[in-house]
């Protein structure tokens, strides 16, 4: 996922996005319990999106307060 992408988005996309990265990331676990998964960089980049999102959410939130 892109940065430019993220930051075109607003605060309900990217929620709506969040919670899709977040049920991703249970498949990928569950799927590395049962020893499906082959990528196991998945999980690597599915954390570091969704810490992309809440960082982008955070500071979207911010801007509109003050």
């Amino acid at each position: 996922m892109k940065i430019s992408d993220l930051h075109d988005m607003t605060v309900d996309q990217l929620d709506d996005e969040l919670a899709r990265l977040k049920k991703e990331q249970f498949n990928l676990r569950f799927q590395t319990a049962t020893g499906q998964l082959e990528n196991t960089a998945q999980i690597r980049q599915v954390r570091r999106d969704i810490a992309r999102i809440k960082t982008i959410e955070t500071a979207k939130r911010a801007e509109a307060a003050e």
